[in-house]
């Protein structure tokens, strides 16, 4: 099994926390909350993700202890980095946010806003060289960590959400959820001369969500290309690479700077930039930043425009993918 890094994030250690954070989470359970929480590496279960409010396989946050959260919550330190941490469990909180504003603003929307209807779940048994993974899903926020051979390990789809994207109301008003994914990408967009912006801008109305959804594989082909990294100036280039570092360090440093590197290995002059609607702030908004082996997808139009969807993909190894078949294919010639 090749340890390249085009190929797969080669993270030890890191494999070797998350064990550590997965097996104290599952060691607080009883059997009966162990039997939602443990689910099986194969077949389609570790693959059902989404960004919208609803039930998913799993345990609860509600149907926790307070310990067994903070063990639970543990998890997110272990694969994500600091930053990337604070972020998700801000995202959880904020749906009490999104419950005072839907009641202020006297909106239905039938879903319950609640902060522990998040569910957390652990596939295969964590460390050794068995394959297995963990899952973190709710409203606005889906992570999902494999690990294949106790090292190498993916740590795609990973999508952040936030509604309301900036608070209109009580104490938190002017609070801005995700401002950073929305800032870099305009100083972007705004440092654009008139001709680079005709390539850049691919529709003057962004679409109602992002494009690659919740789909089990992302499609390169259903993204806009925009305009490439070769024809922007250095400056321009600058603020495209702080946007892409900005949504791979959400994770762990080791494997924000080995996707980082496979990144340029696989060459930045690939990199497209492309945005849709109008240039002001406070109009429904969308961009995209797609590479050979990566994707990242932005959207801001519900609610008007206060309302962001925002995920890192990768082409070969979402949910592992690649590393997977590799590492099957061996062990199925060595039978």
């Amino acid at each position: 099994m090749t340890t390249d890094l085009i190929r797969a994030q080669h993270a030890p250690m890191l494999a070797q926390r998350m064990a550590e954070a997965a097996t104290s989470f599952l060691e607080s359970l009883g059997s009966e909350q162990r039997a939602h929480a443990s689910l099986s590496f194969s077949g389609d279960e570790r693959y059902q993700w989404a960004y919208t409010p609803g039930p998913r396989g799993g345990l609860l946050l509600k149907a926790m202890t307070s310990s067994q959260r903070r063990a639970a919550l543990r998890l997110l330190d272990a694969g994500l980095s600091a930053r990337g941490a604070a972020t998700a469990q801000q995202i959880i909180t904020h749906e009490s946010i999104l419950h005072e504003t839907e009641r202020i603003e006297q909106i239905l929307s039938g879903e319950d806003r609640d902060p522990e209807l998040y569910y957390f779940s652990v596939f295969g048994t964590p460390g050794g060289a068995a394959p297995w993974g963990w899952r973190v899903g709710g409203h606005h926020l889906a992570l999902n960590f494999s690990v294949v051979g106790g090292a190498l390990l993916s740590a795609t789809p990973l999508f952040f959400g936030a509604n309301p994207a900036e608070v209109h109301h009580g104490p938190a008003t002017g609070l801005r959820l995700l401002a950073t994914e929305e800032d870099l990408a305009r100083a972007l967009l705004g440092s654009l001369e008139a001709e680079q912006k005709a390539q850049a801008i691919v529709d003057p109305v962004a679409p109602a969500d992002i494009l690659t959804k919740n789909y089990r594989m992302a499609d390169p082909l259903a993204i806009p290309q925009g305009i490439a990294h070769a024809g922007l100036s250095v400056e321009q280039r600058g603020h495209l690479v702080r946007l892409i570092r900005h949504y791979i360090e959400r994770t762990a440093d080791v494997v924000s700077t080995q996707a980082w590197a496979r990144i340029e290995q696989a060459g930045l002059d690939a990199l497209t930039f492309a945005w849709a609607g109008p240039e002001e702030r406070g109009q429904g908004h969308y961009y995209a930043v797609k590479g050979p082996t990566f994707l990242i997808e932005y959207d801001n139009t519900q609610n008007n425009a206060n309302h962001i969807h925002s995920v890192w993909r990768d082409f070969a190894h979402d949910w592992d993918a690649d590393v997977l078949a590799d590492h099957y294919a061996h062990a199925h010639g060595a039978s």
